[in-house]
């Protein structure tokens, strides 16, 4: 049985059963009773072998070894259960079954202090679904602790708007070279740049850029994205005549423009983190302040808004909540609105 005690924000349940000890405190004596019969019931399932004495640590690296391989990403995922094992031995040496919302909200409190509320939200998301499938598929444990759990929340949206001038002054200073074939990788960074504010692809999505994506009769790029391996399939972009024409180079010369200089097509030799770094180091040089790569994401998508509805937005964009589009990618300010409806209806 519990152990029960009335404290100034509610009710403080304990429990101790086979060397196992946890407590709780609810606003409602009842809601206690149903958790401590739930934990009393797990701790009894573990000690008849129902449920095998699994560690947090070892649920991880089955995830990461079994789920987060299959993933787009995957291995940036890896990384972050690498980091939560080396950086909270103490949570993660606990038994699976015995980890609960406190021990949870501590290693949250923890991580606001270091990074955003945005970090800590996606290591939220990574960790719920590890115990969903920990208990859903594996066994492992009953219930999964994230059930009523406070999460941070997201970043607030960024708003910043990219002004012509700083495209200008970040493609000369990278080197670009209008309708010429970057030699450099500041070079490629300059042309990744300019097909994410053509076309509102993000900058690994621009990389996955190969001959065989790119269907110029069609005017569509297919690129990779997160859930591929859910759909089987990959995300059509539609193309502007002006995108199309930055990646006419990625073609060969009897699909390419008429008198193209090379018949092999263009390949990309900067990785993703040397494309972050360059245009980092370029932004800085410039003193160009708060500018990100996928800023101009947002830029296009903003300026498509103008053109096509939000329905032909979201396939656009691969969104597939709206409110996400609206509240992170389309940023008109409420000065630009307050003009627009002054202005003679077309």
């Amino acid at each position: 049985m519990a152990h029960v005690r009335k404290v100034k924000n509610g009710w403080r349940f304990e429990i101790a059963r086979n060397g196992i000890r946890q407590s709780r405190t609810f606003k409602t004596k009842g809601a206690g009773d149903a958790w401590a019969s739930a934990q009393e019931a797990e701790i009894l399932a573990v000690k008849r072998g129902a449920i095998p004495r699994k560690t947090f640590a070892e649920a991880l690296v089955r995830y990461r070894d079994e789920i987060s391989v299959g993933k787009r990403g995957g291995g940036f995922e890896a990384k972050r259960i690498e980091a939560l094992i080396r950086d909270y031995p103490k949570l993660v040496g606990r038994e699976l079954s015995t980890v609960d919302g406190l021990h949870l909200a501590e290693w949250r409190d923890a991580r606001l202090k270091v990074v955003t509320k945005g970090s800590v939200q996606r290591d939220i998301n990574l960790l719920s679904n590890v115990f969903t499938i920990a208990r859903d598929e594996w066994k492992w444990c009953r219930d999964s602790p994230f059930r009523g759990f406070r999460s941070p929340g997201e970043n607030p949206p960024r708003m910043r708007v990219i002004k012509p001038g700083e495209i200008r002054r970040i493609l000369r200073h990278l080197g670009h070279r209008v309708g010429a074939r970057p030699v450099t990788k500041s070079a490629e960074v300059a042309l990744a740049f300019l097909i994410s504010l053509r076309t509102g692809m993000r900058a690994g999505e621009i990389l996955s850029l190969t001959p065989d994506r790119i269907d110029a009769y069609r005017r569509v790029a297919r690129v990779p994205h997160k859930t591929e391996h859910l759909t089987g399939r990959p995300r059509e972009v539609p193309l502007s005549r002006h995108a199309l024409r930055l990646l006419r180079m990625f073609l060969p010369a009897g699909i390419a423009a008429a008198g193209a200089k090379s018949r092999a097509p263009f390949a990309w030799t900067v990785t993703s983190a040397s494309l972050d770094a360059l245009f980092r180091k370029a932004r800085d040089q410039l003193l160009i302040h708060d500018l990100h790569f996928h800023d101009a994401r947002a830029d296009a998508l903003t300026r498509f808004a103008r053109k096509v509805d939000v329905m032909q937005l979201a396939r656009i964009s691969g969104h597939k909540d709206l409110r996400i589009l609206m509240e992170h990618y389309y940023r008109v300010t409420p000065a630009e609105i307050a003009e627009r409806l002054d202005s003679p209806r077309p």
